[in-house]
This record gives structure tokens, sequence and C-alpha cells, in this order.
């Protein structure tokens, strides 16, 4: 069956072509497996919820008619403000609008939230949007006289490092608005600066969220073709209730495919977890850590039918996701075994308006066989921060660039798979995990890398989300092979390096290593794991720069004078290299999933989420590398200036 809507259609007709529904929530109660909903173009002003599931060969689809684009909003229009100083003008809304979720009388809180969480510094989940741009709140209606800008100057850098480079706009802005919220009513005071609210298009945040299922298990959904914009979605830690804009609800099998999805408060697809398994439990009780917390919230999720046949297996490709204020998109434990694909990425975090430590383009906790390929990431505070159980995941031939850091990898223990990628930014990489393998990538950025040995974390039998036990992350267990690193900022602070040689410290092999741990006492038992240190790999890297290799790197490239740019250009992206040719006839041994072995914990091999090896034989542009094989994303390279298509 297909369904019809239109803004000029009734729900009370019969949802034919004809005779089109109103709202595209309406088709989403009646639509059964098989069934598609076809949507004109417009703005739908509402929360679609649907009731539901497909299956897996009869998803229920939502899509945009043929060359038009529907546009499914979370706010309202305000119309009839009053001026009442200067630039400031005022609007009083029944609270009654709201229902039962007013956003300017909540606050943005939650786990790990760090600030503001001053009562008088408090960020709520409205905002209101001047022709489309997000405007900032206010302390109070003397800031928002005055427009004073909230210059929160947050590092891009991680809470221990520091930088005197920061994020956010550019530019001071004086478009603010303050609300004040009374049992009955709501008062909008809103700068404006130039513009006369009345001849412009001014919409508040009402909603919540725009396509996001109450109910749990609604599954095999595809989404297809639409704007989706302005939700006032709630931060969105791994120990809460994740909701994005849009998201599939502990649910399996969802496609997200070829939207624009932008302004959320926090979140902007959600992949997450529900509520059962806890709900800021340590912000609202203080008994426990958070991490104790997320470590409950695991085993919770198990009795949850938390499983292959139960959740996760999502598809989010082709889609542009913008100024969103926490991540673009967001998943703990629902996002096992997807696939994130094709995306473009930017601004994420880049207003400043609050922060916190689950701030990223993608962020993921558990990203059990995970696949994130050939996004587009930059102008994000962090680009992807991968976290607990980050096993059996692939990160490959994405493009980073302009972030605060390019990537992280935290307190998980492996196989992770970093490979073909582009890592351009200054920040290329925050470590804070072993067991990866990062194989053929340009870095050209600082890498900070760190044991973590108070926190230890689960990790899984193979391709499964059962658990096979929990350890401490000791650092090391890694294979870095056949990269190009380069490097040219001076670093005055020892935390930070480069690979190879900020590797130095790492045990060459697992036959030193093991010849180490059998020469310690057998009274020890785990005492004596943290006392040496784990196996590295590095071979066949190109270093640039002031880079260097690890100090057992046999066969290495001095690839002095390699520089890499990157520029868009009509929709395209182009990497500018200056390639010598040191780098041009270089010749590594190949990489294989037999070569890589299996991280010392998790004992899973670097492979393919159906176990078969991954073929590091073709490179970021799906050439076949030959007999030569060179470092770095590109199976061939020229000497001198190259420039390449990377990204459209």
């Amino acid at each position: 069956m297909i369904y019809y809507v239109s803004t000029c259609g009734n729900d009370c007709f019969d949802g034919t072509v004809d005779a089109p529904f109103r709202t595209i929530n309406h088709a989403a109660q009646v639509a059964v497996a098989g069934d598609t909903v076809r949507v004109y173009g417009g703005t739908y002003r509402e929360w679609v919820d649907p009731k539901n599931s497909g299956t897996e060969h009869a998803h229920i689809t939502y899509e945009a008619m043929t060359g038009e684009t529907p546009v499914i909003k979370g706010s309202e229009i305000i119309t009839d403000w009053e001026r009442i100083e200067g630039t400031v003008w005022k609007k009083i809304l029944p609270n009654s609008m709201f229902g039962d979720f007013n956003p300017y009388a909540e606050k943005v809180s939650g786990d790990w939230l760090i600030d503001p969480v001053d009562e008088g510094l408090a960020v709520h989940l409205g905002d209101v949007y001047i022709n489309g741009t997000s405007m900032f709140e206010a302390y109070s209606l003397e800031g928002v006289k005055k427009a004073e800008r909230r210059e929160r100057g947050y590092s891009f850098r991680c809470d221990n490092l520091s930088t005197d480079e920061k994020i956010g706009n550019p530019e001071d802005t004086v478009y603010q608005w303050y609300a004040e919220v009374s049992e009955q009513e709501t008062a909008l005071f809103c700068n404006f600066g130039k513009f006369n609210p009345n001849e412009e298009l001014i919409e508040i945040n009402v909603r919540p969220c725009c396509f996001f299922p109450k109910q749990t298990g609604i599954d095999y959904i595809t989404v297809r073709g639409f704007e989706i914009a302005q939700g006032a979605t709630q931060w969105a830690p791994p120990t809460a209730e994740q909701i994005g804009l849009i998201g599939p609800h502990w649910s399996k099998g969802w496609l997200i495919e070829n939207n624009h999805i932008h302004h959320a408060k926090c979140s902007a697809v959600s992949l997450g977890k529900e509520i059962s398994t806890g709900h800021n439990l340590h912000s609202l009780l203080d008994k426990k850590s958070g991490y104790q917390y997320q470590m409950e919230s695991v085993f919770k999720a198990l009795l949850a039918d938390w499983n292959r046949e139960s959740v996760g297996s999502h598809t989010v490709r082709n889609n542009i996701i913008h100024d969103c204020g926490q991540t673009g998109i967001v998943g703990h434990l629902g996002c096992v075994f997807s696939k994130i694909e094709h995306n473009h990425i930017y601004n994420i975090a880049r207003k400043q308006e609050f922060w916190g430590h689950e701030i990223a383009g993608i962020k993921l906790h558990a990203p059990i066989d995970v696949v994130i390929d050939n996004n587009n990431i930059h102008d994000c505070a962090l680009g992807i921060w991968l976290d607990w159980e980050v096993q059996g995941t692939r990160i490959t031939k994405n493009l980073f660039y302009n972030n605060g850091r390019d990537l992280m990898i935290e307190v998980t223990h492996g196989p992770c798979t970093v490979d073909h990628n582009m890592l351009l930014s200054k920040y290329a990489l925050e470590y804070a995990a072993q067991g990866t393998a990062f194989v053929h990538n340009l870095m050209c950025g600082v890498v900070y890398h760190y044991p973590v040995l108070d926190r230890a974390t689960p990790y899984h039998n193979p391709h499964t989300t059962q658990i096979a036990g929990y350890a401490f992350v000791y650092g090391g267990d890694d294979r870095i092979l056949n990269n190009i690193v380069v490097g040219h900022e001076k670093l005055s602070n020892k935390t930070l390096g480069y690979f190879g040689d900020c590797m130095d410290a790492y045990t060459n092999g697992m036959d030193a290593y093991l010849e180490q741990t059998r020469a310690i006492s057998v009274t020890k038992d785990h005492q004596k794991y943290f006392e040496i240190s784990q196996p590295v790999w590095c071979e066949g890297n190109a270093y640039a720069g002031i880079t260097k290799p690890y100090r057992f790197e046999s066969c290495y490239a001095d690839a002095k004078g390699f520089e890499a740019s990157i520029e868009e250009k009509d929709c395209a992206w182009i990497l500018t290299l200056n390639t010598p040719m040191s780098v041009v006839n270089a010749s590594m041994e190949p990489v294989t999933t037999e070569r890589l072995g299996a991280p010392r914990i998790t004992e899973e091999r670097f492979e393919n989420p159906d176990g078969t090896p991954i073929d590091f034989s073709v490179d970021y542009h799906g050439l076949q590398r030959g007999a030569n094989v060179i470092p770095g994303p590109f199976a061939k390279l020229s000497a001198g200036k190259t420039q390449l298509t990377v990204w459209e």
C-alpha cells in the first residue's frame, strides 16, 4: 500500500494520491510492513511517532516525493512581536501551546555535563531561530538588552591539555533570547538587532524530537529524502535515554538516508539506549560514579534483549548533519552491528552554550561490529569519539579536517581497525585504549596516548554482545603499519607526540613482551601486567616534518618535504599533496588480517563483522595496490604536487 501526505491534505481523507493525509504522523499510525508513505514538499511541524514495525524484507518506508523536499520541524512560527526597548522585543505565549513539555522550563542536564552547572547560568532546551539561524540564550533580561554574548571559550582539547585555540562562532552576535516561565505563560524576550521580527521568520523549539517512536521495538523503518530540524533534544550521555531529532529508539534495522538533519539542541541522530537501563542516576543521586552506573547499564541491557536479533543493525548514510549542540550521531548499546556511511557532518558543538564529555560529530559507546566508512567530518569540537567496548569496529576512508580533535578512542580493548583515513587537523588522535590497528592512514596531527588503570571495561565474545570479561587499559597492543605521518607543531607538552616515536616506551612485539612477563616471579598474578609495557608493532610508515620512527622500526620511509592540505571547491573536496620520491618508490610489506593477529585481551582477529578477512589491498579510492605497497591511503602517488578529489 502507498499512502500520500500533503500540506494540502486532511487526515480524514483516505491517504490516496488524490486524497492525501495532512500529517506524516497520521500515516505512521496506519502504515504496516511493506507500506510506503510518500510525502509532498512543504513544512510539517509535528512529532512523527511510528506505531508499527516493518520486517527485514518489507520495511515501512517514509520518503519524499521525487523532486520535492518535505521538512519536519520540532518548532513553531511565532508572530506578532511587541517592541519593548530599542532592538528588544517581547512575546507572551500560553503554556498550553507546549503541552506537557516546555523546553523553556527544561534545562540541558544529565551525567557528564560539565558546564554550565550553576543554576543562574542554566541553558535551556528551548531555542529561538531567526531566518533559520539559532540565536544565543542570555543569562537575564538585562543581558538581552545589553546584547552580551555568552562566550564560554571552551578549549579545543581535553580537560588536561591547554591551548589558545578556541571553538565557536568567530563573530560576536546580538541575536539573543531570554525566557521567563510562570505557571500559566512563557515570556520570550529577544534582541533581534537590526531585524524587525514581524518581517522575518521567527521559530521556537516546542517538541523534543521530529521522527522518533515513543515505544521501543519499532523495527525496519526507512526514512529518506527529508529535511529534519529544530528540536529540543536533551543531553544524551551513555547513562540516559538518548533521544535525537530522529532515531530508532532501541529497535532494529532502520535505514536513515539522504536526509538533511540540523539544529538539534543536543543530538541529531540517536542510535542509543532506552530509559529502563538507567537515566542520569549519577547526577540525580550521586550515590555511585557515572562509570559504575554505565557498567550497570551494560548488564541491564543484556536483560533487555541487547543482542543481534533485537537491536541495532542500522544504516545511516548519505545524510548532511550539522549545527547541533552535542553530537551529529550518538549511540550507546543500540548502535551495535550498524553502518555509518558517506555522511557530511560539520559544525557540531561550535556554538558553545554548554560543554561536557559526550560531544563529537559521532559519539558511540559499545559500537560492536560497527563500520564507519567514507564520512566527511569537519569543524567539530571532536570528529569521532568511540568509547567502551569498541570491538570489531572499523573506521575507514573518512576525511577529517579543522576539528578540535579528529579521533578519540577510549577505554577499550579492540580489535579496532583505523585504516585509509585522512586526519588533517592539528590534533589527530586522543588515544586511551589498546588493541587498535592504524593502517594506511594520512595523519597530520599530534597524538595523545595514555593508559587507564582505574576503570576496567567489558569485552565480548567475537561478533556478539555476550560479555567475555573486563580489563584495564594498559596501553599498547597496537599495530601502526604503512601510515604517512606528518608533523610540524613544536611540542612543549610532553604528553603529546606523533606516531611512531611516541610509542617508544612500548615493547617491540609479543615475543619480547612474553619474555618480560615470564621473567617476573610466578608468585605475582595480575600485578605483573601493571609493571611492563604491552607490545606494539610499528613498520612501513613514512615520516615527514619533525616526526620520527619508532625506536625499533626497521623499515620506514623518510618523507621529508611531504605536505598535505584540503579545500572545498564546488561541493568537491580537493586534497593537495606534495610527495617526495621516497614515498612514491617505497615498497612496504602488505597488511593482512593474518599479519595483524589479535589483541592480547580479546583474542579476536582484526576482521570484518562477518568474520571474513579485511582486504587492505584496496586503497581509499577503491583502486588495487600493486606489487609495491606505499604508505598512506592511496595505492599510487606521483612525485611533486598532486591534486586528488577525496570527497563529493
